[in-house]
C-alpha cells in the first residue's frame, strides 16, 4: 500500500519570486535589495496551479532568498499539506534552479516532521544545448511548465498598480496582488458563463 501511495504524484504547485521595484511611497518594512536582479523592492512569491492561478501568495522584502520565502511562505499556509488525507494524490512542487531542495526539506521538517510525505520537491528541466541544437533553435527556450508562471507574472503586470510598488506596507501590497488575482479569476468564469 505504501508503495502504492508513493507513486500517486499528480497534483503540481509551481512556485517561483519576482522581483519589483519600490516606489517613494514604500516605508522601510518594505524595501529590501535584491542584488540578483540588481533591485530595490519587494518579491512576490507565488505558488499557482496549472492554469497560473494562486495556490498562495506572499510578499517579503526583495533581499529575502527564494529559498526563505518559500519556508515563509509553504509555512504560513501549513495547514494546506497538514490537512490532505493521506488516501489522495501527494503534491509535486516545481521549482527552478534557484532553489536549493535539500535546505527547503530540512527547514520545512522543522516546521512539520511529516511534510515530505505529503509533498515532493523537483527542479524544473531546462533545454539543454544539444537538444537546441537538434531542434534547430537558440536562444531562449520556453519549457512549458515553468512558463505557467511567468504567464502568471505577466499577468499581474497588466494591472498596472502592481508594475512598481506602491504601498507602504507589505500587507496592503498582498491585498493588491490578491485583489488582482481575483478579478483575473471571475473574468475568466463570466466568459464561461452561458
Amino acid at each position: 500500500m505504501n508503495s502504492q501511495k508513493k507513486s500517486k504524484w499528480t497534483t503540481l504547485i509551481i512556485i517561483d519570486s519576482q522581483a519589483v521595484k519600490n516606489t517613494c511611497n514604500a516605508s522601510i518594512e518594505s524595501k529590501g535589495f535584491c542584488s540578483y536582479k540588481a533591485t530595490n523592492g519587494i518579491k512576490r512569491h507565488l505558488a499557482v496551479d496549472t492554469l497560473g492561478f494562486p495556490f498562495f501568495t506572499y510578499l517579503t522584502r526583495a533581499n529575502v532568498s527564494d529559498d526563505q520565502g518559500l519556508i515563509e511562505m509553504l509555512t504560513i499556509n501549513i495547514d494546506y499539506f497538514k490537512s490532505k488525507p493521506d488516501d489522495i494524490p501527494l503534491t509535486t512542487i516545481l521549482l527552478d534552479s534557484g532553489y536549493h531542495i535539500e535546505k527547503l526539506t530540512t527547514d520545512l521538517q522543522k516546521v512539520y516532521p511529516e511534510i515530505m510525505t505529503k509533498i515532493r520537491f523537483e527542479i524544473s528541466p531546462k533545454v539543454s544545448k544539444q537538444q537546441k541544437a537538434e531542434k534547430g533553435l537558440s536562444g531562449f527556450v520556453v519549457v512549458p511548465t515553468r512558463w505557467v508562471i511567468e504567464r502568471s507574472n505577466a499577468w499581474v503586470e497588466r494591472c498596472k498598480i502592481l508594475v512598481k510598488n506602491f504601498e507602504r506596507t507589505l500587507v496592503n501590497a498582498t491585498a493588491k496582488l490578491n485583489l488582482c488575482f481575483i478579478r483575473l479569476m471571475l473574468k475568466r468564469i463570466a466568459t464561461h458563463e452561458i
